[in-house]
């Protein structure tokens, strides 16, 4: 089983990369929409992922 930081990390990451590709799509079929959808979602991922970082350093 791997540690809450070490999962938050992960899910961060694979946030980051999938918004990153939506807000990528978005931009490519000039849909503001989901290219806003994806910004979030890869904002998100960022602060996750900085969660996990910091539980990992704490010693959570």
């Amino acid at each position: 089983m791997t540690k809450p930081s070490t999962e938050d990390q992960t899910t961060g990451k694979f946030h980051e990369v999938k918004g990153a590709i939506r807000q990528k799509a978005g931009e490519l079929t000039n849909s503001p929409n989901l290219e806003a959808d994806g910004r979030v979602e890869k904002n998100v991922g960022k602060v996750q992922n900085v969660v996990g970082k910091i539980e990992k350093a704490v010693g959570e």
